[in-house]
């Protein structure tokens, strides 16, 4: 990463890459591929202990940041996620528990201090099937009835569905977007796995039919939710930005390391003009998806307005160029960058999930559209 960071913050960042290098080495990687869960409570345990799960929490929710905010701290975790194709729910877990700190009179303390702990896991329902699968599409139904509301719909794909203890649901009540927090055993919820491209995340598809809750699960105000969605979206962008240039950059320098050791005719493959060419590319690429995701993360921290812009254009180009990357390295490979046995496939699959997730290059260039006319029609 680019940002300037503080000794604390070094050391936190250095700390975490040594915790996952012990913890998931790229042959622990490969055994969770079958593994139901994706990952070992033991080792979420271990990240809770250093801080992965508190950051954006406040201090008297029992959280804390290393530097002035607690995003670009945790963007530092999810950098490291990236580099070391890291398994757990990094992204939804701070996401939903910085929301739950944040609503006054919230009641879930209990909550809060176990996410904390690495005891409970939490998650995010967001997304939805075909065809409100765009984003910023929510439809899914929560009606108020008497002291209860009632959920009703599908959401897809959520990550660690099939772990988690909470579901931070969002959904539409009229007009309005309104987010609750459902316990996973509560009646009418199902959860069915998805596969995925991605060996160490697990996803899974949530039903709710007639899911009747009381109305002291509401996280905020019903019908009121708009603004508290779109800051959990940009926060979920900017940490999903974070980690993808990490396996950028993971498969980059072992491409560059490649190339200096494989021969052809007596030459490493570094030596070649062409491929100089692309190295020169690849890290033009590189250095300014590090740029625009350190800009985008520290706009989103410290309340800029162009916040929405800066991600946007962060994701649509770490998706568009990254891919770019990416196939690259595996090319420059040759044969064995194709098979399973080589480690460059887990930062392809880790950068191929993450472009489709929270919005795919296209969708957030529109965004972008619709953000300028917005601006031109104001002055």
């Amino acid at each position: 990463m680019l940002l300037t960071l503080d000794p604390d913050q070094e050391l936190f960042r250095d700390t975490t890459a040594k915790l996952l290098s012990e913890q998931v080495p790229f042959e622990q990687l490969r055994l969770l591929r079958d593994d139901q869960s994706g990952f070992d409570d033991g080792y979420w345990l271990r990240g809770a202990e250093l801080g992965w799960t508190s950051l954006l929490v406040s201090e008297q929710d029992g959280g804390g940041s290393i530097g002035d905010h607690g995003l670009v701290d945790l963007a530092l975790v999810a950098y490291e996620f990236g580099r070391h194709a890291a398994p757990g729910p990094l992204l939804v877990a701070n996401v939903v528990v910085a929301t739950l700190s944040e609503t006054e009179g919230h009641g879930f303390d209990n909550v809060i201090s176990d996410v904390l702990l690495g005891k409970s896991i939490v998650t995010w329902c967001l997304g939805e099937p075909n065809p409100n699968d765009r984003l910023g599409a929510i439809e899914l139904d929560i009606r108020v009835d008497g002291d209860d509301l009632v959920l009703n719909g599908v959401k897809r794909p959520v990550e660690s569905g099939g772990r988690a203890d909470y579901l931070l649901v969002s959904g539409r009540t009229g007009t309005g977007l309104t987010q609750v927090l459902v316990p996973v055993g509560t009646a009418g919820v199902s959860i069915t796995p998805m596969q995925s491209v991605d060996m160490t995340r697990r996803f899974s598809v949530v039903r709710f039919d007639e899911v009747r809750i009381p109305s002291s699960s509401v996280v905020g105000d019903v019908g009121s939710a708009d603004a508290q969605v779109d800051r959990q979206l940009e926060r979920a962008v900017a940490i999903n930005n974070a980690e993808t240039v990490g396996a950028m950059q993971a498969a980059f320098d072992m491409t560059v390391e490649w190339a200096f050791d494989r021969y052809s005719f007596g030459r490493p493959l570094a030596s070649y003009q062409e491929l100089k060419h692309r190295f020169a590319d690849m890290k033009t690429w590189l250095e300014a998806s590090h740029a625009i995701s350190d800009a985008a993360t520290d706009a989103v921290a410290t309340g800029s307005p162009d916040a929405p812009e800066l991600l946007s254009a962060a994701k649509a180009f770490i998706g568009e160029y990254g891919s770019e990357l990416m196939q690259d390295c595996v090319q420059i490979h040759g044969g064995i960058g194709l098979t399973f046995d080589h480690d460059i496939h887990l930062f392809l699959r880790r950068h191929t999930l993450n472009r489709a997730l929270y919005g795919t290059p296209a969708e957030h260039r529109q965004r972008i559209a619709g953000l300028v006319e917005f601006k031109g029609e104001a002055q």
